[in-house]
């Protein structure tokens, strides 16, 4: 389509008188009127050069390339669908089926167990700490469903790559400019020492300006591996262990601190109640998503206010649902007759004290990673 475009004269008007009155004449100005036709009269004949060119949409040129930019990448839709994916698998949720060896480990095994693992990899050559964290790996596939470990493994293992990068990079990443002040051995008088020829480096990697060194190795393995190990064992623990042995094995261990006058059944009850709690949170989170979702809101017609004030009833709505739980789990505990003193309630732990032989295999695991652990700093260099 050619588009040819004509220059046009405009006209200026005639300036009126600032205070015109009905009895003002206006005289006719003759010379600006010829002015003005003789400038129509020369535009006429012009011809001008210029012009438009519009190609016709029909898909296979570049006309469409609004439609091919990546409109909605970040849209409240797809926020909405990974909250209620996010939280559809079990987290930091008790898992009954399929029953493992692991359901019937003593759960005072598993807190010294908690707790050994948050130790030893701060405190322990690299090799045992990524030893541990394949270790917690494997046994996470092997005790856990299938949709149940890929998630918990998959969310563990980004945040510690993410952590293991950043620190290896930045702990000793952008070398110091400095100058060496000692004096070469020529000057003093001694033999030069040749270089090692044995392989030694401190430098491990060099990315432009960043350098990947022996101590960023250490600090970046030290922090990933205790992050996963604390966050795994955390998650296995609570999947194949109940409320109400976890509060009896913490109750166990913390009995003697009543003869100083601890709050132990306070404790104990509070751990219980939160553990319970812990389900109807992301149960909530992932109703009310799933809820918003199923009302098939065009996000693409709102504008930016109109979607924060339905994210911002998304979260009025997750809250008023809780504090509703919160309020009927008081209500029935003051109608089992429960009246705020724990050491007159009777708490029903449901817990079997015995030791099988599921818990002597895991006391010499237990054993055997903490002597290796120890034994790691004086036989690997």
């Amino acid at each position: 389509m050619n588009c040819t475009h004509r220059t046009i004269a405009t006209v200026a008007l005639i300036p009126l008188p600032s205070n015109p009155t009905p009895k003002t004449l206006i005289s006719p100005n003759f010379n600006r009127l010829l002015s003005v036709n003789s400038a129509i009269r020369i535009a006429g004949n012009k011809k001008t050069g210029f012009q438009i060119r519009a190609s016709v949409n029909d898909g296979s040129g570049t006309g469409n390339w609004f439609n091919r930019l990546p409109t909605g990448v970040f849209s409240a839709d797809k926020v909405l669908r990974l909250i209620s994916g996010a939280t559809a698998s079990p987290i930091c949720q008790y898992v009954s089926s399929p029953s493992t060896f692991l359901h019937s480990v003593d759960p005072r095994i598993k807190l010294v167990w908690l707790l050994a693992l948050v130790v030893l990899p701060a405190r322990s050559h690299i090799i045992v700490r990524f030893g541990l964290v394949i270790y917690l790996a494997i046994l996470s596939i092997w005790t856990l469903p299938r949709q149940t470990w890929m998630d918990q493994l998959g969310r563990v293992s980004l945040l510690s790559g993410i952590l293991f990068v950043m620190l290896g990079l930045g702990a000793d990443g952008a070398p110091a400019l400095v100058q060496s002040r000692t004096p070469p051995p020529a000057m003093m008088g001694l033999m030069h020492i040749p270089a090692s020829l044995g392989g030694y480096s401190y430098l491990i990697m060099k990315l432009g300006p960043l350098q990947f060194t022996r101590k960023g190795l250490s600090v970046a393995s030290t922090a990933a591996c205790l992050t996963f190990t604390v966050f795994q064992s955390a998650s296995l623990c609570l999947t194949t262990t109940t409320p109400e042995q976890l509060a009896f094995s913490l109750r166990w261990f913390m009995l003697p601190l009543t003869r100083i006058g601890v709050p132990v059944a306070e404790i104990v009850l509070t751990l219980m109640l939160s553990l319970r709690f812990i389900s109807l949170v992301f149960d909530e989170v992932r109703n009310v998503a799933l809820g918003i979702i199923s009302r098939r809101i065009d996000w693409q017609k709102l504008t930016m206010m109109e979607t924060i004030e339905i994210f911002f009833a998304y979260f009025r709505r997750i809250f008023k649902n809780i504090f509703n739980h919160a309020d009927q789990i008081s209500q029935a505990m003051i109608v089992r007759g429960f009246r705020g003193d724990s050491k007159s309630h009777k708490i029903y732990f449901l817990s079997d004290s015995s030791i099988g032989t599921a818990d002597i295999v895991s006391l010499l695991f237990l054993i055997g990673v903490t002597g290796a652990a120890i034994l790691s700093d004086y036989v690997l260099i």
